[in-house]
């Protein structure tokens, strides 16, 4: 491959991972999946366009039964335990502005408990997905909703280099 083809497919590929918001890059070590073993995605990420549209803030995994553990993805603080509307949340702060929630969850934690990752810090309920017992993960960055996929999977999309 010539220097110029190599410094090009360099460049195409910078700009490609430059614009995926969507595949960040955890602030601490890897992450671990919330259930065990790693559950299947039923529901993906799809955020809305603006603030105020409807789209799907994080992802829902399962199968899952009503009673199975959760277990903090990483290192944390719970900062939110409680009910939101009609569901039980559990929010766990992982540091550098990077925030989980989960739900349907019970937890006897509270606002300030620090969590170590794979520590089970909850119990998921009924409630969520009308099919199946599911778990709602979400992440965020700030004000940013993140996929939560991209701290336990690859997300990078893959790039064919020219042979020669």
């Amino acid at each position: 491959m010539t220097v110029a083809k190599l410094t090009l497919t360099t460049l195409v590929a910078a700009s490609i991972f430059a614009g995926t918001s969507s595949t960040p890059v955890p602030a601490s070590a890897s992450w671990s999946w919330p259930l065990s073993p790693k559950p299947s995605v039923l529901r993906t990420f799809d955020p809305p366009d603006k603030p105020w549209l409807t789209g799907h803030r994080g992802v829902d995994l399962g199968p899952a039964s009503d009673g199975a553990p959760v277990t903090a993805p990483s290192d944390g603080v719970v900062t939110f335990a409680g009910v939101v509307v009609d569901r039980p949340v559990l929010t766990i702060n992982q540091g550098g502005g990077l925030r989980s929630s989960f739900e349907p969850v019970t937890s006897t934690l509270k606002a300030g408990d620090a969590v170590q990752k794979g520590q089970v810090v909850g119990t998921l309920e009924a409630g969520h997905c009308s099919s199946a017992p599911c778990l709602h993960w979400g992440v965020r960055r700030g004000e940013d909703y993140m996929n939560p996929l991209g701290f336990v999977e690859d997300m990078r999309p893959s790039i064919l280099l020219p042979l020669e």
